[in-house]
């Protein structure tokens, strides 16, 4: 009978093992999703960087396009730009309604 009770460790062991369990675990967790982050932001960039150059290289190309069907590079590149002055202006005024979507994906993306 008394072998049963020396066999098993005393309550206060078992708290501070359970204790330092529970730390490793919620260090654990910590790494796991700053790392998951980390490695999601990093792809993101890497993402955004090239559609960035594909982008830019685009714009070129329709610029020459439009040189060559305007005869004339100012009107073609004129055109590009007169496009993104466009664009630039209906985000400018519908902001509002464009940040929502941006924020709310950046949330999820953090509480993954």
């Amino acid at each position: 009978m008394e072998d049963k009770k020396e066999a098993q460790p005393p309550i206060i062991d078992q708290l501070k093992e359970y204790a330092e369990t529970h730390i490793k675990l919620a260090k654990y967790r910590a790494i796991e999703g700053g790392t998951s982050i980390a490695a999601s932001l990093i792809a993101d960039v890497v993402v955004i960087f090239c559609m960035l150059l594909a982008f830019i290289f685009a714009s070129i190309t329709l610029g020459f396009y439009l040189s060559s069907l305007f005869h004339s590079d100012w009107e073609g590149f004129g055109c590009v730009a007169l496009m993104y002055l466009i664009i630039a202006l209906v985000v400018k005024y519908n902001r509002k309604s464009l940040e929502r979507p941006v924020i709310n994906a950046f949330i999820q993306k953090i509480f993954k």
